[in-house]
């Protein structure tokens, strides 16, 4: 029915009021609706992220993992993209324009991976979308029958949560868009372990063992009641039906190929990867080159190391030397654990020299669960919300102690807890003035690039007085030179995996079961690898532009913290950040 003259003329009076009203935004007040509702989507359509991001203390659900809501986020994160890009930049204040560029550095990433159908092959040789349920109840608030009734209806939800990951992974098996089937060699052990029969003996049953005593008796035993049955219809049927599916359908139908580049617009696909990984517009062949020539300068220095010991053969019979001397390694778990730990508190005693602001939050040192450890990496940084009353984690992996070299230690424990992962995820949480999303914001050119200068740092700390763990610092690096080569290699030039192995194991000390994980990690993880050396380099870059430029006013404790100032940033951003630093400290 046609409209009244007095209806066109209200409809065309708050289309002008709309009109006017966004027209009177300031940048700066478009900006800021663009973060927060962008924020505000991510809690709504990740309830996983409001739960690590502190925002949530329980959730019922996983959010929606079909292929509609990958299309409905991206068309989101498309439109949130084209707001952005509207705002004039230099009409923004400096923080402004930081916020503004990292958002629009997760808002391109998220926008491109669906493009180029990355959701359909979510998993890497040791993680995938089932790996980060068992840890869920960790960041979870047990104290009243509410949170548990809650939990329960979470722990149902997961057969629903599976099958849609499982009908994304049997699209991606249909149209090739699959992880390489030789680096999931060993990966049953990441579902099987929680396809259980005693609920009692599941890790999703841990809440229900001890209730708080403000809950009564009978709902105490009602909720475990409740609570096993949970575990047994939710967690572990949502298990056993996506590990049947892995067993009989994904693991045989995984692709035979290696490289990135084999899959369908593998080249584009790569090089995404290379750019989000790096935050630098560099080419894979520039890549490789640098890192053959990083490799030649630290192999140099691991010669005049190998002199300083008084070894007599040559770098192949010292790294064999070094692999085989049981004087190298723990002979328990527990002495391991401890080894790394009494580093670590050495760590933190010479903190106060090198950083003028410290964090409050701790960090512990632990094993590697079970169900990852045989695949999983040395060590890793596991970090919790600062509202949360679990610390950060430092784990080790006590798995195959022939495999874990005490000499490589010292240079694990700085790069994974302080003054690398540790120090700067704890300090950008307690940043403010920061939107809320770049606390949660990981860029890994900028955090990996920071735990290997952790590394080298050492040397300035006191550590690596004995030349076998500074040989350690060098296999530490020379790895991460390594991953130029390789990573470019597998992903652009046809490199098999056994040829990325002996690279490996040729040029470093690591055990050659850490060489062949290492090697899964990259085919299945492409151009994350790149992140360490291109980060590392140019904040060691940064440092020796600020010295030189400030000569003896530089204080090594206030360009830390410069450095760390702004949570994790982009290569690009971090130069300004600096640059802008040398003109005003000057």
């Amino acid at each position: 029915m046609p409209l009244s003259i007095r209806q066109c003329a209200g409809l065309s009076l708050a289309f002008i009021c709309l009109h006017l009203s966004l027209r009177a935004q300031t940048p700066s007040e478009q900006l800021r609706q663009v973060i927060d509702s962008t924020w505000a989507f991510d809690l709504r359509e990740h309830p996983l992220t409001a739960v690590f991001a502190g925002k949530r203390t329980q959730i019922e659900s996983l959010g929606d993992y079909t292929e509609a809501a990958m299309a409905r986020q991206a068309a989101f994160y498309r439109n949130q993209l084209a707001k952005l890009n509207a705002i004039p930049a230099t009409s923004l204040s400096g923080p402004e324009r930081v916020n503004a560029e990292l958002l629009r550095y997760t808002l391109e990433d998220d926008v491109e991976q669906y493009d180029l159908k990355g959701y359909l092959n979510p998993f890497t040789s040791d993680s995938g979308p089932h790996t980060s349920l068992p840890f869920i109840p960790n960041y979870l608030t047990f104290r009243t029958v509410a949170d548990y009734e809650s939990y329960i209806k979470l722990l149902n939800s997961f057969p629903t949560f599976l099958g849609e990951v499982v009908t994304l992974l049997r699209e991606g098996v249909r149209t090739g868009m699959t992880a390489p089937k030789v680096t999931l060699k060993g990966y049953e052990i990441t579902y099987r372990n929680h396809i259980v029969t005693d609920p009692t003996r599941s890790v999703f049953y841990e809440p229900f063992l001890h209730l708080p005593a403000s809950i009564g008796p009978d709902e105490q035993d009602r909720l475990q009641q409740a609570g096993k049955k949970a575990v047994l219809d939710g967690a572990v049927r949502g298990f056993r039906e996506f590990g049947a599916f892995m067993d009989v359908v994904y693991l045989p139908g995984a692709r035979t190929t290696l490289a990135a580049s084999e899959l369908p617009n593998g080249m584009a696909f790569y090089q995404q990867r290379v750019r989000h990984f790096t935050t630098l517009d560099l080419s894979a062949d520039a890549i490789h080159q640098l890192g053959l020539q990083e490799v030649a300068r630290i192999q140099a220095e691991m010669q005049v190391l190998i002199t300083k010991t008084g070894f007599k053969g040559s770098f192949q019979e010292f790294l064999k030397f070094l692999r085989s001397d049981p004087q190298f390694y723990a002979k328990t778990p527990v002495q391991l654990l401890k080894e790394a730990s009494y580093i670590a508190k050495q760590a933190d005693d010479k903190l106060p020299a090198f950083f003028g602001k410290l964090p409050r939050q701790p960090y512990g040192v632990a094993p590697v669960p079970d169900a990852l450890a045989p695949k999983y990496t040395s060590g890793r940084y596991v970090g919790a919300p600062i509202s949360s009353k679990t610390p950060g984690y430092y784990w080790v992996n006590t798995y195959n102690l022939a495999s874990r070299p005490l000499y490589t230690l010292e240079a694990l424990t700085l790069h994974e807890a302080v003054p690398g992962h540790h120090l700067q995820s704890a300090l950008s949480q307690e940043l403010t003035g920061l939107p809320d999303f770049r606390k949660r914001l990981y860029v890994d050119s900028f955090g990996e690039g920071w735990g290997l200068y952790c590394e080298w740092l050492g040397k300035e700390m006191g550590f690596y007085k004995d030349p076998y763990s500074d040989f350690g610092r060098l296999t530490f690096e020379m790895w991460r030179a390594c991953r130029l080569v390789v990573d470019t290699g597998i992903h652009t030039k046809g490199w098999t995996r056994q040829q990325v192995i002996d690279y490996l194991s040729s040029h470093t000390a690591l055990s050659i079961h850490d060489c062949t994980t290492e090697t899964d990690r990259y085919i299945s993880w492409p151009g994350q690898a790149l992140a360490y050396k291109i980060g590392e380099l140019k904040i060691k870059e940064l440092r020796q532009k600020t010295q030189k430029a400030l000569d003896n006013k530089f204080d090594i404790r206030v360009f830390h913290d410069l450095i760390l100032s702004q949570g994790t940033v982009t290569m690009p951003i971090l130069e300004r950040i600096v640059d802008e630093y040398i003109k005003t400290a000057r």
